[in-house]
């Protein structure tokens, strides 16, 4: 991949009046270039587009990661989303490096279904997202609460109810909006089962959680 080539594009995109708004969206965390997501995909798309020919290219990953400005970011969770099929176990520690650096939820929410995709493919993964569960670091433990979304009736209950029971009791926003969140998307694939995850944990959930999950159930 061509990381100086993206470079170039994007700072020829860059409109800085757009900028000042995306970054005080995102509390000020990162400097932006003023481009828009839709208009980030329409430029990767060609860049990317023979990209999954070939292994996955970590040195470009790490490239844009090391960028200031938080649109490279996004670029090379674009990437990782085309090499989706080439990943494996062996690339779950530079995933990590990704959760813990530069860590908001914008890039969480999207590694944990890059995460979720390996985990489904190789169940030997189940492992390594259950320690995550346990982490001392919010996003790894965001990340292991909801890398099973959308996978409906191929949700491994056991693995979510004890990575859930992991993180309860919990004040942290991002957590207790995380479990919510799961059980909600998982609600609409057996309602039935989290109303009695729900039932058998409610004192110890806290209310956003509760109220997340109780959506459509």
């Amino acid at each position: 991949m061509n990381y100086e080539e993206l470079l170039a594009i994007l700072t020829r995109e860059a409109d800085p009046e757009r900028a000042v708004p995306m970054k005080a969206y995102m509390k000020h965390r990162f400097d932006y270039l003023g481009i828009s997501k839709p208009r980030l995909a329409q430029i990767c798309k060609p860049l990317f587009k023979n990209a999954a020919a070939e292994e996955v290219d970590w040195r470009f990953v790490e490239q844009c990661w090391a960028n200031p400005h938080r649109e490279l970011q996004y670029c090379a969770l674009e990437y990782l989303k085309t090499m989706q099929k080439k990943l494996t176990p062996l690339d779950i520690p530079h995933l990590k490096k990704l959760i813990t650096e530069k860590s908001w939820w914008d890039t969480a929410d999207v590694l944990d279904r890059i995460v979720g995709g390996i985990a489904l493919v190789y169940p030997e993964t189940n492992a390594v997202l259950l320690d995550w569960s346990n982490s001392g670091n919010i996003w790894l433990r965001r990340v292991a609460i909801d890398h099973q979304l959308l996978r409906k009736d191929k949700t491994d209950t056991a693995l979510l109810e004890q990575i859930i029971c992991n993180n309860l009791e919990q004040k942290e926003f991002f957590i207790n909006k995380a479990i919510g969140w799961a059980l909600r998307d998982y609600s609409k694939t057996n309602p039935e089962w989290v109303r009695a995850f729900i039932e058998r944990y409610r004192s110890r959930m806290a209310k956003l959680s509760i109220r997340e999950a109780e959506k459509y159930v």
